[in-house]
């Protein structure tokens, strides 16, 4: 067995790595608890208010809170860890003491992330679009499946995942077709070529689909598009 001294230099020397080791579990353990604390907390709103079930809203909102508090858990905790090393007290004297050139350079470098970051709160709280939503984004259709901290995760038809930065869907034209009324018109476009008799290709459209409305919604130089429509449906 070790004896007594031995024991006490060894801890001695690693002092600050036993205390940076505990500082980093006691922020794991955090993290568990607040995890459960918040799903606990999201069933219990679920059955008193909506039957069970938490509304699109209040998802978003949740899942956007719990990140910001994992990422505000870990950062505090990283940085306490840090601080139990006195070999860094040197570094981060110097560090602050060019905390203006640091603070540049680091909002400099994470321009981009902050700013998806930030983009992403403001998509939390006005919520333009929702979990399980269905929408449209330059071109790119299909669910809201996650809004993250940086992105915005979207499932489309053939199970593809495509992931948008939030500071762009805060900017950008987006087409939510599920945010007010859970169904929409479903319609169709048929293009006829410049030549084709546009009036026979409506009779014929109106003789084969006797529910749907069909009119002529554009005509140019090379074609017409004639627009079909029918009933409300889910966007699915």
């Amino acid at each position: 067995m070790p004896s007594p001294i031995v024991a006490e230099s060894l801890l001695s020397r690693y002092d600050d790595a036993i205390r940076a080791a505990v500082t980093v579990a006691v922020v794991m353990v955090l993290l568990a608890l607040v995890h459960r604390w918040i799903a606990r907390r999201a069933e219990r709103i679920a059955g008193a208010v909506a039957g069970g079930e938490l509304r699109p809203e209040a998802a978003t909102r949740l899942r956007f809170l719990r990140r910001v508090v994992d990422a505000t858990i870990v950062v505090i905790g990283l940085a306490v860890a840090l601080s139990n090393f006195t070999a860094l007290d040197r570094l981060m004297g110097a560090v602050l003491a060019s905390s203006a050139i640091a603070a540049a350079v680091i909002g400099f470098a994470a321009r981009q992330t902050l700013a998806n970051a930030i983009a992403g709160l403001l998509l939390a709280i006005t919520q333009p679009l929702r979990i399980g939503d269905h929408v449209t984004f330059e071109g790119e259709s299909g669910v809201v499946e996650d809004v993250r901290l940086t992105y915005t995760w979207l499932r489309t038809g053939n199970d593809a995942r495509v992931i948008v930065p939030n500071e762009r869907l805060a900017a950008g034209v987006l087409r939510n077709d599920s945010i007010v009324d859970p169904t929409v018109g479903a319609e169709a476009a048929v293009w006829l070529g410049a030549d084709a008799d546009a009036p026979a290709a409506v009779d014929a459209l109106r003789a084969a689909l006797p529910d749907a409305a069909v009119r002529v919604a554009e005509s140019a130089p090379d074609g017409v598009r004639l627009l079909v429509s029918g009933d409300a449906v889910l966007p699915a």
